[in-house]
């Protein structure tokens, strides 16, 4: 199986017991969120090795976050601790379906202190493949400057590189920052995930051959852009085609959706599918994500994702 590395911010999420708005709920679930996170989970429970940089504060909530990372097989050689910054933490409404509301208190986090010393003593012997989101860059100029060099240093010494957008306009000072670093960053990478409305926003495009076209004219080998329940998009060294959506019988959260496909396409990639089978696979994954509370609950092992295709199938 290919090696993987990835950087984030893992964040303790509390999930309210009751419906209803935060305000007014008194008892929560603890969990762990972040689309990094939530990458690095399905990539493992694949069989991917997989190994996650990140900057933790000294805390309870902190100490938890590594100590989930390991119980999920995630390499945690990379995760440093910094005595002057809280961890991140996010709370999440419980919904009965679709999107809860989320509140986050990341603001001056450690995982914001990030900078280019966090990967001063990185080995990249062995790594085939690097996954980034446009999170990082988000969070403060030093993260920024640190995925541009992580970039850099993947390009250089042939890693492949999977991008997803992973908008959070409310981590920018404007919009036109936001897309113009994104769309930086964007073009370095080999695999570009966008969702529909990301694609527009910062493409300026409304189709889904032009937002790909964009990418391709930058360098971009593959674009692969989500529709939600209708499916994916996608634009790959000549050929283009569209993947349905799998049935979901009940949609319980949206949350981590988009990271569960991102798991499918790329894991698919570094196995060698072809590109139509990766992106049923992320679209599958997509679908089992939505299906399940948490953000990476319902993302599978390999036994289950083969069951769920294979059932899939059959009702067709």
């Amino acid at each position: 199986m290919s090696r993987i590395i990835t950087v984030g911010e893992p964040m303790a999420l509390f999930v309210a017991e009751q419906e209803g708005s935060l305000e007014n709920v008194g008892r929560f679930d603890r969990f762990v969120a972040g689309a990094e996170v939530n990458f690095s989970i399905g990539m493992s429970r694949l069989g991917h090795p997989v190994t996650y940089i990140t900057k933790l504060g000294m805390d309870p909530f902190g100490k938890n976050i590594e100590k989930f990372l390991q119980q999920n097989a995630i390499d945690t050689t990379y995760v440093t601790y910094d005595a002057n910054y809280l961890t991140g933490m996010q709370w999440k409404e419980r919904v009965v379906s679709g999107d809860p509301e989320v509140f986050s208190a990341r603001k001056n986090s450690a995982a914001s202190h990030m900078n280019l010393e966090t990967i001063a003593h990185l080995n990249w012997d062995g790594f085939d493949h690097i996954h980034l989101t446009g999170i990082p860059p988000a969070l403060s100029a030093g993260c920024r400057e640190m995925v541009y060099e992580l970039m850099k240093e993947a390009r250089a010494r042939g890693v492949q590189i999977s991008y997803d957008p992973n908008l959070r306009p409310g981590l920018w000072p404007d919009k036109q920052e936001m897309a113009q670093v994104i769309n930086d960053l964007a073009c370095r990478a080999d695999i570009v995930l966008p969702g529909i409305e990301e694609g527009k926003l910062l493409t300026g495009k409304q189709g889904v051959q032009e937002i790909a076209d964009y990418y391709h004219a930058a360098g971009v080998k593959t674009v692969v852009i989500k529709l939600g329940a209708k499916g994916a998009f996608t634009s790959s060294e000549g050929e283009q085609f569209y993947t349905e959506g799998f049935h979901v019988e009940k949609v319980v959260d949206t949350v981590g959706a988009g990271d569960g496909f991102a798991v499918g396409v790329v894991s698919g990639i570094l196995e060698g599918l072809p590109i139509k089978d990766a992106v049923r696979r992320g679209a599958a994954i997509g679908a089992l994500a939505v299906m399940s509370p948490g953000d990476n609950d319902g993302l599978p092992d390999r036994d289950s994702l083969d069951a769920f295709m294979e059932d899939s199938l059959v009702k067709l």
